[in-house]
C-alpha cells in the first residue's frame, strides 16, 4: 500500500472516519461555506462547491446541513467568516506535512497547530518550506476487487481528461488536473464505477520510504492534526503502511 490512498485506508481500518462523523460534518460545512462565498451558490457554475457537496453527500451529510452551509456562504444566512491557511511542517525523519485549515481565529489556530507539531517533536515551517514537494491534483481511488478491468478504467479516465492511472496493491489510483476533476468523476460514475475516494488534494511529487517506527510517529502527528476542528485535510510525502497505524 505505497500509493497516495494509504492514509484513507489507515483511517478506515482504525474506524476514524465513522467515529468522527459529527466533527466531519462540521468540517465539511466550513468547506461548503468557503466554496459558496468565493464562487457563488450554484454548484453547476462553481466547481469547488460541487466537489464540496459531493464530498458531503459521500458521508451521508444531511441535505439541510448542506443547504444551510451554502446559504451561509452566499450571505443568505448569517455565519462566521473563515480564513483558509496552509500550514507546512516537518515530522520525524524530515518527512513533509501539509495541513489545510479553515479558521475563524488565525492567532488561536496558529498557536494550537504549533503545539500539536511540538508534541510530536515536529516543527511548523515557513510558507513555501514544504509545499514545493506537492502538486494539487484531482485524485480517485478505486477498489480493484470491485472494478478489476484496468483497461476499461484507463479508457474511461483518459478520455475524460485524466493524466494517469496506476495500480497500487488492491487500489487503482487515478490523477488529473483539478480542472478536469468533475469530468473524470462524471465519466467514472456514468460507466458504473463508484470511487472509494474522490477529492482534489495535495499529492507528493515523490514519496519517501520510512521505517516502521518513523511511520508510527508520522501517523500519530497526522491523527492529532486531523482531530483538530479547524484542520480540513492533512497530507504527507511519507509512504505509510497499515502496520504503522496500529
Amino acid at each position: 500500500m505505497a500509493g497516495h490512498s494509504h492514509w484513507a485506508n489507515i483511517a478506515r481500518h482504525k474506524g476514524i472516519v465513522d467515529a468522527k462523523r459529527g466533527k466531519l460534518f462540521s468540517k465539511l460545512s466550513r468547506y461548503i461555506i468557503i466554496a459558496a462565498r468565493n464562487g457563488g451558490g450554484d454548484p453547476t457554475m462553481n466547481l469547488k462547491l460541487r466537489y464540496a457537496i459531493d464530498k458531503a453527500r459521500a458521508v451521508s451529510m444531511p441535505k439541510d446541513n448542506i443547504e444551510r452551509a451554502i446559504k451561509r456562504g452566499t450571505g443568505e444566512l448569517e455565519g462566521v467568516t473563515y480564513d483558509e491557511i496552509l500550514y507546512e511542517g516537518r515530522a520525524a525523519g524530515g518527512i513533509a506535512i501539509l495541513a489545510e485549515v479553515l479558521t475563524d481565529n488565525r492567532n488561536r489556530t496558529a498557536g494550537e497547530i504549533k503545539k500539536i507539531f511540538e508534541r510530536a517533536n515536529a516543527e511548523v515551517g515557513k510558507p513555501g518550506s514544504a509545499a514545493y514537494l506537492f502538486d494539487r491534483k484531482g485524485f480517485f481511488a478505486i477498489d480493484a476487487a470491485k472494478y478489476p478491468d484496468e483497461d476499461h478504467l484507463m479508457t474511461v479516465a483518459l478520455e475524460a481528461g485524466a493524466e494517469d492511472l496506476k495500480r497500487e496493491g488492491e487500489v487503482f489510483e487515478i490523477t488529473t488536473d483539478p480542472s478536469n476533476f468533475s469530468a473524470v468523476l462524471d465519466a467514472l460514475k456514468a460507466s458504473g464505477v463508484e470511487p472509494a475516494e474522490a477529492e482534489v488534494k495535495y499529492l507528493a511529487k515523490t514519496q519517501q520510504a520510512v521505517d516502521v517506527e518513523t511511520g508510527k510517529k508520522v501517523v500519530k502527528l497526522i491523527e492529532a492534526l486531523d482531530d483538530h476542528d479547524d484542520v480540513q485535510n492533512v497530507v504527507t510525502d511519507a509512504i505509510l503502511t497499515e502496520e504503522m497505524g496500529e
